[in-house]
This record gives C-alpha cells, sequence and structure tokens, in this order.
C-alpha cells in the first residue's frame, strides 16, 4: 500500500482524514518532492474537485471523489485509444504515467468472477431473470460494487448473465 493511501485514514490525532484533505497533502508533498508529473495531476484533479464542488454547492463525499478520479482515469484511457498507431508514443507513455498516479487513489478492483457473484445475488433479491430487468439490476448491482467495479464491466457482465 502507497504511503499517502496509509495516511488517508488517519492523521496524527486518529481522527479521520476524507480524500480530498487527503488529496491537499498529497499535493503539498508533491511540491516538496519537487515531482512535476505527480505535481500536476494533483492539481488537474483537485480542479476538478473543487469545480464539482462548485457545481454541486456542498463538499464533496470520498466516493464523489472517487468518481472524480475514475472519470480522470478514462478520459486518459481514451487518449491513449485515440493515440494508438500515431507516431505520438510520448504522449501515450505520459497518458500512462497519469493513469498509474490516479489509479493509486482507486480502491482494488473486483475480479469478474466477485462481480459475477454480487449480480447473481442482486438479481435473486430483486427477482430479476430477463432482459428486461436490466433497468433494475444495473443500479442495485452498482450501488453494491461501489468505486470496486468500472461501470463498464458490470454492464457487460450483467448483460452476460441476464442473456
Amino acid at each position: 500500500m502507497r504511503d499517502h493511501q496509509q495516511r488517508r485514514l488517519y492523521n496524527g490525532s486518529d481522527s479521520r482524514v476524507t480524500l480530498a484533505e487527503q488529496l491537499g497533502e498529497d499535493l503539498k508533498a508533491a511540491m516538496k518532492e519537487k515531482d512535476k508529473v505527480r505535481l500536476s495531476v494533483l492539481r488537474m484533479v483537485k480542479s476538478a474537485v473543487r469545480n464539482a464542488e462548485i457545481d454541486g454547492k456542498r463538499p464533496l463525499t470520498d466516493d464523489e471523489v472517487l468518481s472524480v478520479f475514475r472519470k480522470e482515469v478514462k478520459q486518459r484511457r481514451e487518449t491513449i485509444a485515440t493515440l494508438e498507431g500515431s507516431d505520438r508514443q510520448d504522449l501515450v507513455a505520459d497518458a500512462e504515467a497519469e493513469i498509474a498516479i490516479l489509479s493509486s487513489y482507486l480502491p482494488a478492483a473486483l475480479s469478474d468472477e466477485q462481480v459475477q457473484g454480487i449480480i447473481r445475488e442482486v438479481a435473486t433479491e430483486i427477482g430479476a431473470s430477463s432482459k428486461a430487468d436490466m433497468g433494475r439490476l444495473m443500479p442495485a448491482v452498482m450501488k453494491r460494487v461501489g468505486a470496486s467495479a468500472e461501470g463498464r464491466t458490470v454492464n457487460r457482465l450483467v448483460q452476460q448473465f441476464l442473456s
């Protein structure tokens, strides 16, 4: 576990540190260490979090901050997909480095087998058995898996389960 993830749980006085607060602490540490890539990525995320707070007119919860991190990872993956086959491998490498930094804040992803188990449990609970139940099953499964699985993975596995 990375040092910033361990610190996220508790500060010196055993009170819970929010992810947004941890982001600020990590930003300061990156400045002191003169880690330009990490500093740039963390500034961008902090800005995105702040913009979301302004839009929502309230501070974000840890789950909402994690959503910002997932969104930023998704954008970089799309950038890499766009650059595939081009001669701009330097930009691909930059995006991959940014994904590594962003991913360090995300919880470990559930395996497909774990997600399938959750899908079976939720489907049994709500009585979902056909493709017509997709609209009821997806939100219930997403609520259960939280930030531990990507929506596109859950969607694919739910479709497989219902077919």
